[in-house]
């Protein structure tokens, strides 16, 4: 929901309580309360799904950064998201920041679609990402079983894959890590 202007977007978001997640978008405070359970399960078995491939070996060349919730900072206290997955490469960030949020533009996003959230995600930030240089992006569809991949060219999101339904996938940008969508939506143990 959107906030009343009487102070900064950024005062408004840091005077949220802990229960509430705060973005400034377009000069606005956007607020939801913290993701429910349902919601944060199919984060993490996404998390430990691409970590499994790409983050355990932090020296690796092709490693990922992969955070869950991040604070992002694309303009310092004007343009603050806080996506539900994202990711560096780790020859752009070798080492984990000793920050409370980041400060450079992620790789990959992830935003996992919720009936509270949909609009923004699609109509707010998916724009923005994509203005903001974001290469790779991912909305995930729990209700529909869904995952859609798009990647940035000169600005513009692009499809570039799609899955759907309890089988697997492999989505860009990362195609060593086939996805157990059953699993991922949280019917059984990974096989």
């Amino acid at each position: 929901m959107e906030q009343a202007q009487n102070l900064t977007a950024y005062a408004q978001l840091m005077a949220l309580p802990e229960t509430m997640v705060g973005e400034c978008l377009n000069g606005r405070l956007y607020t939801q309360p913290r993701p429910t359970i349902p919601h944060q399960h199919i984060n993490g078995r996404l998390h430990f799904s691409i970590m499994g491939d790409y983050g355990v070996d932090d020296d690796a060349p092709d490693g990922w950064l992969i955070l869950i919730e991040p604070e992002i900072h694309f303009r310092y206290r004007e343009e603050v998201v806080v996506p539900d997955i994202a990711g560096w490469h780790r020859a752009r960030v070798p080492e984990v920041p000793d920050t409370a949020a980041m400060h450079m533009v992620p790789d990959w996003v992830c935003e996992i679609l919720s009936p509270s959230t949909a609009v923004k995600d699609r109509g707010i930030k998916m724009p923005l990402y994509a203005e903001r240089g974001v290469a790779w992006f991912w909305l995930v569809d729990p209700a529909k079983h869904a995952v859609e991949a798009f990647e940035n060219q000169a600005g513009q999101w692009h499809p570039c894959a799609q899955a759907a339904g309890t089988g697997r996938a492999t989505l860009p940008p990362f195609l060593r890590t086939t996805l157990n969508l059953q699993w991922v939506w949280g019917k059984r143990s990974p096989t």
